[in-house]
């Protein structure tokens, strides 16, 4: 080809396109095209130079538009270069560039090929644990640095053997730059180790493990992201050991199976639940119990009082193999006590799973960045995450105006991630958890450091929850950056949906949760907002209920439900209301409805959640709570889908904002279960009231202000029943945007710091 004929073009890509095969794909349609060049990863990315004809060029650009699975491209920018008479098509070294964006993909979940490799006798890598090849495998746990090279992950420390070598460095392979590459020969290993920590002999570590886990024993093996405790999740001894252990009464555990078809016996899967079950990231996803139990059946004590339970697929070799030799479904929950950050590292677990574990199962890979499973469900007939880390982080959501300086925003107390912005970027952090002990907030300092490191961002700006008592708050503020901006919560609820659907607002938000602390300094979480990313006006809340004993009545709502009946009946408790709650004890009870009467001072809280938690205390005698939330869960899913009635509400105009008041729709409610209506029914009205009196505000603000976006978030949402009304009740004449990758919960609120912050601070 004369030179004269060819052209040239620079193709630049961002996003998630390093370490899940990306290079080995542009090689290969590359020269299906008929072009030469090169391709090579960088700290942007990835960069093409691409050399032919018109036609050839034409070909390779509209290839590039289907990428390999797992990877996500955010940015693809294409530029006219000089020609160049290349030989071949070649993938070179990686290179630094000064705009280092993380593009590190999150671990993958085993693919396919590997899958039947380790299950394959005459295949070298037979029962191998860290089988992986482009398209699966850890990546965003082992990385140090970036780029996304061996050198730079704790693979470094093992030569590959010439066989694995041939494989890294031969571009049609599928194993062609896959930065963990190993085999039996030359990579890590798993090793048995009892319960003080002890070295067991043993030639097959994997299959002594399941036969301990068979015989009812607790395992403590490493995983991906950090430790897991497994045991037979069929044994109710067994899981009822495990909580013991724990200490943790009532929350359910996770269960982990090999196949789709195994997660199908055990809960109700429709199409979107499949397609989050078996999807790359493979999240624990929130299945309803099948009415009649499956076989074998799973134990009581998995997800006790709960309709639902959490499943999710096996997704490294180590989980294939444990399951296929143990033969049943597994407990399979993080190892920590309750409320400590997860285990990750062989010394910390071996330390602190002493008493909980009878046997470990280590191996000499190590982890740098711990990472939980990410939990999901399906709500409004998609995929909701509720806790994202594992298999998300640290794929990046990209902001549809930019930020004008780099942010760093610190999320809130309560199942906590961090947010970290940059260019048109935002990196939600994996989740930490609750920052209320001394290693969670630890483990919060260092994730945040790292991907700081990672990103090389210096944030200019931070932000944080205006709660002066929140720990993040208090990290925020010892700070050094010179720029803090405070956001109020709700605020930050209802833009981290816009900015997860390009919404630049005015949008009409609701963000429903349990508490968050107002700009007036009360308890907030019932607001309905017209909200920008700068600004926010209340358009409505609801009637605050006082919290008798403050953070105690949410962990005793047996209180709440009390002052709810109080606030409807001017101060006295009607005698059936006595009878649903006698299992209270008598001078407990007399004595909050002595300070009830007496108006004595307590907090005021206006969030929706502790009016889930009111009524289900009382309609479903459920005095007191395990776990945050579990009350109104349970009051969730008594509901009767088959009930479309709702209760009377007022919505009271006022001097600052219209109150939402359901003190009529307890007295409908009181009325019913006077009449012998069951909980089904009743949680159902209550549902249906919360949505239409929702609806009813929405209405307003529309006459108003015309027909604006409607977003919903908070915990509330995370309940597919409350959502669903909610959106049939506006009806397809309003557009309603739920969160979908970013958590409804306070896990996303962070996304919604940054983008307010950056607001804040642009003027």
């Amino acid at each position: 080809m004369a030179i004269a004929q060819l052209e040239g073009r620079r193709i630049q890509i961002r996003g998630t396109v390093q370490g899940v095969g990306f290079r080995p794909w542009v090689y290969r349609i590359a020269h299906s095209a008929g072009v030469t060049g090169r391709v090579c990863n960088d700290s942007a990315g990835v960069t093409i130079e691409a050399f032919g004809d018109g036609a050839a060029l034409e070909r390779f650009a509209e290839a590039l538009k289907f990428p390999p699975p797992a990877a996500r491209i955010l940015a693809c920018q294409s530029a006219a270069i000089d020609p160049e008479p290349a030989a071949v098509f070649e993938i070179v070294h990686s290179e630094a560039a000064a705009d280092r964006r993380v593009s590190i993909p999150p671990d993958l979940a085993t693919c396919p090929d590997c899958l039947r490799e380790i299950f394959d006798p005459a295949n070298r890598r037979h029962r191998y644990a860290f089988t992986n090849c482009t398209n699966c495998g850890p990546r965003f746990t082992i990385a140090e640095d970036i780029p996304y090279d061996r050198a730079t992950t704790t693979m470094a420390s093992f030569a590959m053997c010439p066989e694995c070598r041939r494989e890294y460095e031969d571009a049609t392979d599928r194993r062609f730059h896959a930065q963990p590459n190993a085999c039996p020969t030359c990579g890590p290993r798993l090793t048995l180790h009892g319960a003080g920590g002890e070295a067991i002999a043993s030639l097959d570590p994997i299959a002594d493990a399941a036969g301990a886990i068979r015989r009812g024993r607790i395992v403590a093996l490493k995983g991906i992201g950090g430790f897991h405790l497994a045991c037979d999740a069929t044994s109710e001894e067994a899981v009822r050991r495990l909580r013991a252990r724990k200490h943790r009464e009532e929350k359910p555990f996770a269960v982990m199976v090999r196949t789709l078809e195994d997660a199908e016996a055990i809960g109700v899967v429709g199409p979107a639940e499949r397609e989050l079950l078996t999807s790359i990231e493979r999240p624990i996803v929130l299945l309803r119990k099948h009415a009649a139990a499956c076989t074998p059946p799973l134990a009581a004590a998995v997800a006790p009082r709960n309709q639902n339970v959490g499943v999710m697929l096996a997704y490294s070799p180590l989980h294939h193999l444990l399951l296929a030799d143990a033969g049943v479904p597994l407990v399979m929950t993080s190892a920590n006590l309750t409320d400590e950050p997860i285990a990750y590292q062989n010394d910390e677990a071996l330390r602190r799973l002493v008493g909980i574990a009878d046997l470990f199962l280590l191996h000499d890979r190590a982890i740098v960045t711990r990472c939980d499973d990410s939990v999901a469900a399906v709500v409004a007939g998609a995929g909701l995450v509720v806790r994202r880390s594992r298999g998300y982080v640290p794929r990046a959501s990209r902001i549809a105006r930019g930020f004008a300086r780099p942010v760093l925003a610190c999320g809130a107390l309560l199942k906590n991630t961090f947010c970290i912005g940059a260019g048109d970027q935002a990196w939600l952090g994996p989740h930490i958890g609750d920052l209320d002990n001394l290693e969670s907030f630890e483990s919060y300092r260092q994730a945040i450091a790292r991907m700081e490191r990672f990103l090389e961002v210096r944030p200019q700006v931070i932000a944080y929850d205006m709660h002066p008592e929140y720990l993040s708050t208090r990290y925020a503020q010892r700070r050094s950056e010179a720029t803090k901006i405070a956001v109020q919560h709700h605020h930050a609820h209802v833009v981290s949906v816009m900015a997860e659907h390009g919404i630049d607002g005015p949008a009409i938000g609701i963000a429903y949760d349990g508490t968050g602390y107002g700009t007036d300094g009360t308890l907030w979480g019932g607001e309905i907002l017209v909200a920008t990313a700068a600004t926010f006006r209340r358009a409505a809340t609801f009637r605050p209920l006082r919290l008798v004993g403050g953070d105690r009545a949410i962990r005793e709502p047996w209180r709440i439900a009390l002052a709810l009946v109080a606030d409807a009946f001017n101060g006295q408790i009607p005698d059936v209301v006595r009878w649903m709650l006698q299992s209270v004890d008598a001078r407990e009870f007399a004595l909050v409805e002595q300070l009830l009467t007496r108006e004595f001072p307590a907090p005021r809280a206006r969030g929706v959640g502790r009016y889930f938690d009111a009524f289900g205390a009382l309609f479903l005698s459920r005095p007191r709570a395990s776990f945050e939330g579990q009350i109104a869960l349970e009051w969730n899913q008594v509901a009767d889908p088959a009930v479309t009635r709702a209760y009377r509400f007022d919505i009271a105009d006022a001097a600052e904002c219209p109150e939402i008041d359901l003190r009529p729709a307890l007295r409908d409610a009181l009325r019913d279960r006077e009449a012998n209506q069951g909980a089904g029914a009743i949680a159902a009205a209550f549902h249906n009231t919360i949505a239409e009196a929702t609806a009813a505000v929405v209405r307003r603000v529309v006459s108003r202000h015309g027909a604006l976006p409607v977003v919903a978030s908070g915990g509330c949402f995370q309940n597919a029943r409350l959502a669903e009304e909610l959106v049939a009740r506006l009806g397809p004449e309003h557009d309603v945007r739920l969160p979908r990758e970013v958590p409804a919960g306070d896990g996303g609120i962070a996304l919604g710091q940054a983008v307010i912050a950056d607001a804040l601070t642009r003027t």
